[in-house]
């Protein structure tokens, strides 16, 4: 039998390399699980982890809750990695468990950001996990430093934490407490929260970050980030949590609380439907696999080209090439065979080991594009640089020519809500026209999809859509204070109102 008392303990990994220039990444995937009875519950939070892996592949952790008793384990890597079969069965039996994987956009990835975030208080203990980004972090942060609280993390998770603590100990339950932290947070949180006796989800008021609720065949309520992970556990989909909706799980039930529903206008993250979330996801009522094919049939719509073959970067531009194919007519192909054996491209040290892993991570079928005019799918470019070596692969397999479509419109701005768009200024789209972008990487013609139309792709979707990366246009507005690397820098690197705090 596990110890009740085993802590969340860091190994000596490394953490992963930070981001890649080819696609954007979201930061995190949250899950959760509450049962009637004593139950495995830490197998299904890792099956339901492994099914949203793509989410964040830098670090896991699972925290089960046995009648109040909390076990967790917490560590860098991925779900497989971090939980081996003795590790997992470490875990025990259990009523709640809440599970998470990330991705680092708020805070360091490294180990000592890893979730999901433990806090004890005198009222009992809980266990939070975070998809999302705050965008008055700093200002709650510094608040809540000033007031002696003392952060053991740099992420805007630690901070929702401290605030619930802190409305939970003026208030006379985890729910009160709750809905009264979402009147002090602004931007974008999906949260599962496991207090003693209850499972809590939470969907910010706008629902910038998606979650689902479903439930399995014995009762037992799960929510996670996409429908998938229901799927990987043998849940059936209930329905999606909606924008500001609290929903608390416990032995006497569910229940709804939509007090902050309808206070802000409902803007999921389009890019959930170009690139972050799995084809075979349902997202507030919309198909993503579907929403994809949509994206390459209006690309066919926008940027007609004669051509002979249409191919999809793997695994990110298949759904639309096979759109686009459908919508003009011209042939699909396998055009690249993945390599799913290879780290991320990002993890090698020198640009030159970057571009010989491009190589061995995707290969040319060479039959397919020799001779031929051929019509290039993808999701997005980032800093074109990697974009550009792509089409070079084409190129040197004998592609006659290479007409470059997207899934999505030019990055332009940066992402306040969990997605870590790099610095404006390494975007290939800022600044440029489209035939200067199209320099950049050397296609024969380029097609971005328009504003327009990439808030059609969700056909069924019963929400709005965040599309500030693309327009500038933030439904909430980007934090103005200090950043959560403040204490990182020297005195003299500080801005100045921020030189006082070393003093």
């Amino acid at each position: 039998m596990p110890s009740k008392s085993m802590a969340c303990t860091d190994l000596d990994k490394a953490a992963p390399a930070p981001g890649d220039d080819r696609h954007l990444h979201e930061e995190c995937g949250v899950f959760g699980v509450c049962s009637n009875v004593t139950a495995d519950v830490a197998s299904l939070a890792y099956y339901a982890l492994y099914a949203l892996q793509h989410r964040g592949q830098e670090s896991a952790g699972i925290v089960v809750n046995d009648d109040g008793l909390f076990r967790s384990w917490r560590d860098v890597g991925l779900v497989s990695d971090v939980f081996p079969k003795e590790r997992l069965r470490s875990l025990g039996l259990g009523n709640i468990a809440v599970g998470h994987v990330r991705y680092g956009t708020t805070g360091s990835d490294n180990k000592r950001n890893v979730q999901p975030i433990l806090v004890n208080h005198y009222k009992g203990r809980m266990a939070l996990a975070h998809n999302g980004n705050l965008t008055n972090s700093q200002e709650l942060r510094l608040q809540l430093e000033s007031q002696g609280s003392i952060f053991h993390t740099t992420t805007d998770s630690e901070v929702i934490a401290y605030i619930i603590v802190q409305e939970r100990l003026k208030h006379g339950s985890i729910e009160e407490a709750v809905s009264a932290a979402m009147d002090r947070l602004v931007g974008a949180y999906s949260l599962v929260i496991s207090s003693p006796s209850k499972l809590i989800a939470v969907r910010d008021p706008h629902g910038f970050r998606p979650l689902c609720m479903g439930r399995l065949k014995d009762g037992s309520v799960v929510f996670a980030s996409e429908s998938c992970a229901l799927d990987a556990i043998g849940a059936e989909f209930d329905r999606d949590i909606l924008p500001g909706e609290i929903v608390v799980a416990d032995k006497n039930g569910v229940r709804s609380d939509t007090s902050h529903c309808g206070k802000a206008e409902k803007r999921l993250c389009v890019f959930e439907f170009i690139y972050f979330a799995r084809p075979d996801s349902v997202i507030d009522g919309s198909s993503v696999h579907v929403a994809r094919q949509r994206a390459g049939a209006f690309l066919a719509l926008e940027h007609p080209v004669q051509a002979d073959i249409v191919i999809g970067v793997p695994d990110s531009g298949l759904d639309a090439a096979l759109g686009y194919s459908q919508e003009s007519g011209i042939p699909y192909g396998i055009g690249f065979i993945k390599n799913k054996y290879i780290g991320r491209t990002f993890i090698q040290g020198s640009q030159k080991q970057r571009e010989n892993s491009v190589r061995i991570k995707l290969n040319v079928v060479s039959s397919t594009v020799k001779g031929k005019r051929v019509v290039l799918v993808d999701d997005s470019i980032v800093r074109g640089t990697t974009s550009a070596r792509i089409i070079k692969l084409l190129r040197d397999a004998g592609a006659a020519e290479v007409h470059f479509m997207v899934s999505a419109p030019p990055f332009k701005y940066p992402c306040y809500f969990g997605t870590d768009i790099p610095d404006q200024k390494l975007l290939v789209a800022t600044g440029r026209t489209l035939e200067q972008i199209n320099e950049v990487i050397g296609a024969d013609t380029l097609g971005y999809l328009s504003n327009e139309h990439v808030v059609q792709l969700a056909k069924n979707a019963k929400c709005g859509f965040c599309t500030a990366c693309f327009t500038g246009e933030y439904a909430v507005e980007p934090e103005s204070v200090l950043s959560t690397d403040i204490h990182d820098r020297h005195l003299n690197d500080r801005p100045k109102d921020a030189k006082k705090l070393g003093e």
